[in-house]
């Protein structure tokens, strides 16, 4: 038989998984940085009143991937551009490069940002720009200039332009859905109710999230558009219906029914259908995801006597088991390149989160210090995010796929669970 946290998925049997997540606003602590982080210096923007925010946004961005060193810089210290950069002053400080920006008045009320990423040695400018946003747009603006560094620097997408869905526990008897940046900024409630909400799943566009809701009594999948805010049931057959996954062409999502009796996948419509079956076996099948390029479907399933990890076609077939170390590992997600997994195992009665390359089948632990749960990749592959109950309160935490990177997240108050990486905006 599976244990409660397992079945929880299936039949309603909550054991709610604990993150703490504050409101709006997370702190980031390197708890673990690679070997070959980037010296940058990130002054305060020129112009940037005291209530603004770009410049921790921007270094908080950076902070987040665990590739770059932030230099302290001396209170004080601004550098509005190339310019003004007195490279051996900076040199000093360990900087290989400083980000100048300036904040001014921009035309009808907007506000105008420029910003230049200026190597010291040689000199030379890695990347500029500028924006003009309206004030409660200088978020966004930051996260721009954070992923414009990120790529001069690296020379790939970074995440910053993402967001993350998550269910948040309010008191007793109260759950809200929420989405926010990936720092946790600009959270918003999608869905607020009395009864358990679970398994957010990001829509390939990020337009949609579907969830499950209990608040008719029973486990109901539902499809919420985020831009209106319309929702609409997707599956509410007899039994469970339980742990969407989209399909990449966001045409269809892969959910678990037991109508059959025992919780099997089948292919449901995003706009409604009859549901196709995908697994027919006498076990529990549950969780897919769906690769990237959506041939593949990654599942759990009981059939060798535990949970296991499982790989099948994604019109059904077959399936090969992945995981082979341990006797329970669950929740399954892909990389965005397809090549790896990551999933939860139980070890010694805690829970780890696995990074499991596809072709090697080398399965790195990437959460040895803590308890792991609910792990997803970032949109561009670089980490890994998982619920960890750590310590005496519970956090968020993002590891780099080889674990050398670690960042936690703290905040304030509040507990969520399932926490689920969305793709990047536009």
């Amino acid at each position: 038989m599976l244990n409660s946290l397992w079945c929880r998925r299936l039949a309603g049997l909550l054991l709610l998984w604990v993150a703490a997540f504050a409101r709006a606003d997370l702190s980031v602590d390197i708890v673990g940085g690679g070997a070959n982080r980037y010296p940058l210096a990130v002054p305060a923007f020129a112009g940037e009143a005291a209530g603004d925010a770009l410049t921790g946004i921007v270094r908080g961005d950076l902070a987040l991937t665990g590739m770059v060193d932030l230099k302290p810089v001396p209170a004080g210290a601004i550098a509005a551009d190339a310019a003004q950069l007195n490279a051996p002053v900076w040199r000093t400080l360990g900087a290989n490069a400083v980000l100048a920006g300036r904040m001014s008045a921009g035309t009808g009320g907007l506000t105008r940002v420029d910003y230049q990423l200026v190597q010291l040695a040689p000199r030379k400018v890695l990347a500029e720009g500028g924006y003009e946003v309206p004030p409660a747009a200088l978020a966004d603006a930051g996260h721009r200039i954070a992923d414009a560094v990120y790529r001069a620097l690296f020379g790939e997408p970074s995440f910053f332009l993402s967001r993350i869905a998550y269910v948040l526990k309010e008191g007793r008897g109260s759950y809200a859905l929420q989405v926010s940046d990936v720092d946790g900024r600009n959270a918003r409630t999608v869905l607020r109710s009395k009864e358990p909400i679970i398994s957010p799943a990001w829509s390939p566009d990020g337009g949609r999230l579907a969830y499950v809701s209990f608040e008719t009594g029973k486990p109901v999948v539902w499809v919420q558009d985020l831009g209106s805010g319309q929702r609409r049931v997707l599956a509410n057959y007899r039994g469970s219906n339980s742990a969407p996954a989209w399909r990449p062409d966001g045409q269809a999502l892969a959910v678990v029914l037991t109508t059959s009796g025992n919780s099997q996948i089948y292919l449901v419509g995003a706009g409604g259908g009859a549901p196709q079956r995908l697994t027919r076996s006498g076990a529990i099948d549950t969780e897919p995801d769906f690769s990237p390029d959506g041939s593949r479907i990654a599942f759990v399933s009981d059939r060798s006597g535990g949970p296991q990890v499982y790989v099948m076609p994604a019109a059904g077939g077959e399936p090969q088991r992945v995981s082979w170390q341990g006797s329970y590992n669950v929740s399954p997600r892909f990389s965005p390149d397809g090549k790896q997994l990551t999933y939860m195992r139980r070890e010694g009665g805690r829970f780890r989160v696995v990074v499991h390359d596809l072709a090697s089948n080398d399965a790195r632990v990437v959460s040895d210090e803590v308890y792991g749960e609910s792990p997803s990749f970032a949109p561009n592959g670089r980490m890994v995010l998982f619920a960890s109950d750590a310590g005496a309160r519970s956090v968020l935490w993002a590891s780099s796929p080889d674990g050398t990177s670690k960042v936690r997240l703290g905040t304030v108050s509040g507990e969520v669970q399932d926490p689920a990486w969305g793709p990047a905006r536009p």
